[in-house]
């Protein structure tokens, strides 16, 4: 068998965390692993996603491609795992006899016996898909939530927390690699400690993850609202390696669509929670995520979603479109919302949050923030301060007047906004 792998990792960053891992073990085992690159292999792997349908044609499309290059002659294997593979593997046989092997999440040693590969089972050790300066820190597996319209629990099973031993001693491997920032990840990191507790013990968590030495920005990702532990706000404020930085999904505010969703929260509660958050930490970025279109939501209900984000002006906001899941308790109360409808409605959603999007970066213009550069081109460095996360979040933009480090802090003074970048300048 080859010696040349590439690994293609969909999805959120959970999957990324969990590619650099499979990818340790290849690396262990004398691979050569390439991420998102698939020149020069004999061999793909494809983690997949399934978490909404455009997520699943995404994987299905990708795997096509591979299938095609597989005929053509240029790979020579193409194999499938992840979330498409946990939850449609037989059916992914029966469609693409082609694949070499399609493997679940408990299927995966025997995957590496297939490859002739001695499975270490590393838990602490992996190898980085991301730029050195940055990693993910996945603390949890799976989630105990019921949310209606969410297959999450279906794919990856009930909520697992990562011991914290092992969660320091990863986060330490990490910054001994160079690793500055560390973006803990779960699907809902809020309820980290009470499967094996009974009681959330994320802030304790946060606590000695600030100690590590090397690590300057900790950042944090998907909060679940219901029974959020304020006193993870008193350590953001204490603690300046915290960012002052906040993903919490909302996915909706009225009352009705909420209690349909299952999502445990009313209107008042979040806009409750949405004041304390701000209060215990005035210069919070808080970033959240919304669906429209959901079975049932009515005009009058949009417009309420519409008011919600003018209200609140969240700096950072992702909209989505439902997607009926199928084995999920919303998929039997039909699509009721076409999907034109679920389009304008997003489109209206987004045009709001980009008018408030550039009030905010305007804010910004004159102030001088800390700022890791992630990249550069032939014309910019590109940074973030810390209201931003990768990929999704705005960037700072520097003229090529002096060199800069990648993967180092700055004095920046912003000079100018647009709807989603700022420019800035070394101070």
């Amino acid at each position: 068998m080859s010696k040349k792998i590439a690994l293609i990792t969909l999805g959120c960053s959970k999957n990324t965390v969990d590619s650099e891992f499979i990818a340790q073990e290849l690396v262990d085992n004398q691979f050569i692993v390439k991420f998102e690159e698939a020149s020069d292999v004999d061999t793909v792997i494809i983690n997949t996603c399934s978490f909404i349908n455009d997520a699943k044609e995404e994987s299905i499309e990708e795997i096509l491609n591979y299938l095609e290059l597989k005929k053509s002659g240029e790979i020579e294997k193409v194999y499938v795992v992840g979330c498409l593979a946990q939850r449609y593997q037989a059916e992914l046989l029966q469609e693409m006899p082609e694949i070499d092997g399609v493997f679940s999440y408990a299927q995966m040693p025997d995957f590496y016996r297939l490859l002739n590969a001695d499975f270490k089972n590393h838990q602490t050790r992996r190898f980085l898909s991301t730029p050195a300066h940055y990693a993910y820190l996945k603390i949890s597996e799976g989630c105990d939530r019921s949310c209606a319209y969410c297959a999450i629990p279906l794919i990856r099973g009930k909520h697992v927390s990562k011991p914290e031993n092992l969660l320091i001693e990863e986060a330490k491997n990490l910054a001994q690699s160079g690793v500055k920032e560390l973006i803990l990840t779960a699907q809902d990191l809020t309820y980290y400690g009470l499967d094996k507790d009974k009681k959330r013990t994320l802030t304790a968590l946060v606590e000695k993850l600030v100690v590590i030495e090397g690590i300057e920005w900790i950042r944090l990702h998907y909060a679940y609202p219901q029974g959020f532990p304020l006193d993870l706000l008193d350590l953001m404020r204490q603690h300046p390696k915290i960012c002052n930085y906040l993903d919490i999904p909302f996915q909706h505010i009225n009352t009705e669509i909420l209690q349909t969703m299952k999502r445990g929260s009313t209107s008042d509660e979040i806009y409750r929670l949405i004041e304390e958050i701000r209060e215990k930490v005035p210069n919070i970025a808080l970033r959240t995520t919304l669906i429209t279109g959901f079975t049932g939501e009515t005009l009058k209900q949009h417009r309420e979603l519409i008011e919600f984000v003018k209200r609140v002006r969240f700096e950072r906001l992702g909209v989505f479109t439902y997607s009926p899941e199928e084995g999920t308790s919303a998929f039997a109360l039909g699509d009721t919302v076409s999907q034109t409808v679920k389009l304008r409605r997003m489109e209206e959603l987004l045009a709001v949050q980009q008018d408030i999007a550039l009030a905010h970066n305007t804010a910004l213009v004159g102030q001088t923030l800390k700022t890791l550069i992630d990249r550069e081109d032939e014309e910019f460095y590109y940074g973030r301060t810390e209201f931003d996360s990768p990929e999704v979040d705005n960037e700072v933009l520097i003229s090529k007047t002096m060199a800069l480090e990648i993967g180092a802090f700055y004095p920046v003074e912003i000079t100018a906004a647009d709807y989603f970048d700022v420019f800035g300048a070394i101070k």
